[in-house]
């Protein structure tokens, strides 16, 4: 690997800002002391801006690069929340606080973006500007969204954003990326079915939502079966039934929750028209009343294809011939980042977090090894997009 020199002497210094934020997990927008410790590090980094309260609980520092060179201002984005997990890991970092902790590394993105910081405002060796962007919200909160909302592309005048995710898996030093949907549109849906409620002894008297929800629950199954594109990709999940109190009563209404993954607006469109087409039709049939609440939530993360040819030339810059998948199969995961690149060019990439617990897991721990090469990444990738 080709890493920055003064990247790697740095390693152990980023680690220790890693594992103190490790222990110190904060969720959605609630992440008040993350986002102090972040502005304090750009603070004495030397950064020409630090401003707080972007969206709500985010951050961004502004590095001008050399004195007397105009150029544009590109954004590096980290995620800073946690979620609420309870850790195992037993480490000495391990989180303080029971029922949260950081199972998606973002700790690291945030120390590893810290680093990147820290280097560009003492190097500057560059034109233009580098906006840092610690984002609040990412597990579900939609602080990529809010953050754009608040009208940050244009306050910084960013004119392309780059995202960085790990990736347990894939090897310390390795990449993968891919131009177009890289990362699925996450959206969900309620559902209520209402029938008449009743003695379980005497069903002929009742309208039971019980059955109905359960043949809505098999019907939505056949969006992806019969009604989508074979070559193209859709999940519906049903992850909540929640009907009925005791052993002898049938319950007046049942509840249905679930997810919608897409990786195109027809079959985002798709999903929502049917959904409602079968709640409807299949309550009805049963005699009962169905509603559904479709919320859009995540768009697709779509990777802007210049942006992802420069961003992976980046890495192999680092990485070395052959260490960068550039034809990633995408995920159905989500990610909002994806607001961020509705707003401006980009791309977003994985970073390999070696053999370790998958993201969202209980024993999950970012691996501090893979920080070097993070780094050096972010550092490469704006000296080059911002060269004289």
């Amino acid at each position: 690997m080709q890493l920055v020199d003064e990247v790697v002497s740095m390693k152990d210094e980023v680690a220790t800002w890693r594992r103190t934020l490790h222990a110190d997990p904060e969720l959605l927008f609630d992440v008040h002391n993350t986002a102090a410790f972040v502005a304090d590090k750009l603070r004495s980094f030397g950064c020409d801006e630090v401003v707080t309260g972007i969206g709500q609980t985010g951050v961004v520092g502004i590095i001008h690069g050399r004195p007397g060179g105009n150029g544009p201002a590109i954004g590096l984005r980290a995620d800073m929340d946690a979620l609420p997990i309870k850790e195992i890991t037993g480490l000495p970092w391990a989180s303080r606080t029971p029922g949260k902790m950081h199972a998606c590394g973002h700790d690291g993105h945030t120390a590893m973006l810290l680093g990147a910081a820290r280097h560009l405002a003492a190097t500057r060796n560059f034109t233009g500007s580098v906006a840092v962007i610690f984002q609040p919200a990412e597990e579900g909160g939609g602080g990529g969204r809010e953050m754009v909302n608040d009208g940050m592309m244009e306050r910084f005048g960013i004119t392309k954003v780059f995202g960085m995710h790990n990736l347990p898996g894939l090897p310390v030093g390795q990449f993968a990326i891919r131009k177009g949907p890289i990362m699925a549109a996450t959206d969900i849906f309620d559902v209520t079915i209402k029938g008449r409620g009743g003695h379980a002894a005497m069903p002929h008297q009742t309208i039971d939502p019980i059955v109905a929800a359960s043949a809505i629950v098999s019907s939505l199954q056949s969006i992806a079966s019969r009604n989508a594109n074979p070559l193209e990709s859709l999940v519906v999940s049903v992850t909540k039934f929640i009907g009925g109190s005791a052993y002898n009563i049938i319950p007046e209404t049942v509840e249905l929750a679930g997810t919608v993954r897409t990786l195109s607006p027809e079959m985002r469109d798709l999903a929502e028209t049917r959904i409602s087409e079968i709640v409807r039709g299949v309550a009805a049939a049963h005699g009962c009343e169905g509603s559904v609440n479709y919320i859009r939530n995540y768009p697709v993360t779509f990777n802007h294809s210049d942006e992802t040819d420069f961003a992976a030339d980046i890495a192999e810059s680092i990485a070395g011939d052959g260490m960068v998948e550039r034809e990633q199969p995408p995920t159905m995961g989500g990610e909002d980042f994806s607001f961020m690149l509705e707003a401006r060019p980009g791309a977003f990439i994985f970073m390999g977090n070696g053999d370790t617990a998958g993201l969202h897991h209980p024993a999950y721990d970012f691996n501090d090894d893979a920080i070097p090469v993070g780094v050096s990444y972010w550092v490469r990738l704006a000296e080059k997009a911002l060269a004289a």
